[in-house]
């Protein structure tokens, strides 16, 4: 475990929602609102800003798993913010509670895991996958 990180740590990253942020640029639906797929992208973002600079040099984290909800929708040209809190930490595997809001209320909630990882081991095992084939 890296030795600074601390439960409690909070994250937020805000973004106006653009057509290239909507359901149908991402392939996930049929109208032009904030897709959950950015919504999702945009948890897992306030989560790894977090705590990335708490961990010692070269290392990183990796997205291992989400659970969410997407209850409301919001149209381009709103302000999201998606927020995270550190809630656990069992060594490498970190425990997010993640919300999004726009300017209206909550959109979405959830748990995010993610991993601390040494980025350059990381890419070498990936690239020694694609040697394999």
């Amino acid at each position: 475990m890296e030795a600074s990180l601390q439960t409690g740590l909070l994250g937020e990253i805000r973004v106006v929602v653009t057509e290239r942020d909507t359901a149908i640029a991402h392939g996930s639906g049929g109208v032009p609102v904030f897709a959950t797929p950015a919504m999702i992208a945009l948890m897992e973002n306030a989560a790894l800003t977090s705590v990335a600079r708490y961990l010692s040099e070269g290392n990183t984290t990796v997205g291992i798993k989400i659970s969410s909800t997407h209850s409301a929708a919001t149209p381009v040209g709103m302000e999201v913010t998606a927020k995270s809190e550190l809630m656990e930490i069992d060594g490498k595997r970190l425990v997010f509670r993640v919300e999004a809001f726009d300017e209206v209320g909550r959109i979405g909630e959830g748990i995010h895991e993610r991993f601390i990882i040494n980025t350059d081991k990381f890419m070498k095992k990936i690239i020694g996958k694609g040697s394999r084939q």
